[in-house]
């Protein structure tokens, strides 16, 4: 018992000369200052006296510069839903591709040590026009009325890829040869007609779906009466009608794509207005880029659900 005591006494002391011998370390996460005068430049490109707000294009150069800023985030348009996205060394290219002459406010947000932030706003008034190519309207539209469904008998018409100007081609998976059919075949069955309005030189959309619209729920759709909760497929509804544009693609993506195994892009999106039409998938994005078209085929993406997807979809006309 005593032996037992006395290595008890021991290990204590030991313990207590090491913890008596320890030195405090003090911590410090530093200097936490916000970023400083940060400056949002702005150039529209083309502006000068004459063109006072640009030529036509829609691009504006932005430029931020700040003090004890570590990175930069950047919302083109205070008017759309907030939409941050990343904005390496603090510079970018921006077309906006709203046709007429736009005012648009960008708020950057930037970040310093810990997390700290300042945000900053400025407006750019930009104007942009576009005519598009007359054959696009032609295959479209027929210059009257023509109507498109899903193509199911070809392999890829529906895929994902990158959101991107590098790989425009659905390289993280393509559907087969009437993929969807058991699981969703109100994806082939609904009708797309594009029509051109007589003597107004407008256009619009008339969607049927008379097996339901192909889309996801809740949030990640804007079709209206859809499920708030559920997995992606097709789910009763209505259909509708809206007017739609022609737009300059907002992706930026080249007529002549860089790499022989990419898709070229007509540089033409579809711009939908409202909320109840859609071309193959019901996507939250209204505007569908025209990668190709032809009288008997129309291949279009677009932005899908998820941050930097693209979603493809192959049509043909209905005959």
């Amino acid at each position: 018992m005593k032996t037992n005591l006395k290595y008890i006494f021991g290990v204590f002391l030991v313990l207590l000369l090491t913890l008596s011998s320890c030195t405090q370390e003090t911590y410090s996460l530093g200097d936490l200052t916000a970023p400083s005068n940060i400056v949002v430049n702005t150039e529209v490109v083309g502006q000068d006296a004459t063109h006072p707000n640009g030529d036509g294009s829609g691009s504006v150069k932005i430029s931020v510069t700040g003090d004890n800023a570590l990175s930069y985030k950047i919302d083109y348009d205070a008017n759309t839903a907030v939409d941050l996205v990343n904005l390496p060394n603090g510079i970018a290219t921006k077309k906006y591709t709203t046709l007429g002459k736009n005012t648009y406010r960008i708020t950057v947000v930037a970040y310093g040590k810990g997390g700290s932030s300042t945000n900053v706003t400025k407006e750019v008034t930009v104007r942009s026009d576009f005519n598009v190519d007359a054959s696009i309207v032609t295959a479209l539209t027929n210059n009257a009325s023509k109507t498109w469904v899903v193509d199911k008998s070809v392999a890829g018409q529906l895929g994902v890829g990158p959101w991107n100007v590098d790989s425009i081609n659905p390289e993280w998976w393509a559907a087969g040869v009437n993929e969807k059919v058991a699981s969703a075949n109100g994806f082939y069955t609904a009708t797309f007609t594009f029509a051109k309005v007589a003597g107004t030189g407008t256009y619009s959309l008339q969607v049927a779906t008379p097996d339901g619209a192909f889309t996801k729920t809740g949030s990640l759709t804007t079709l209206p009466g859809i499920p708030a909760s559920g997995d992606e497929g097709c789910y009763p509804y209505g259909g509708g009608t809206s007017a739609f544009s022609f737009i300059p693609a907002s992706s930026g993506a080249p007529a002549v794509a860089s790499k022989p195994a990419n898709s070229p892009s007509t540089q033409t999106s579809v711009s939908l207005s409202g909320v109840n039409t859609f071309i193959g998938y019901g996507a939250v994005q209204k505007e569908y880029e025209i990668l190709v078209i032809t009288s008997t085929y129309l291949y279009v993406r677009v932005q899908g659900t998820e941050t930097g997807n693209a979603w493809y979809l192959k049509l043909k006309p209905v005959l």
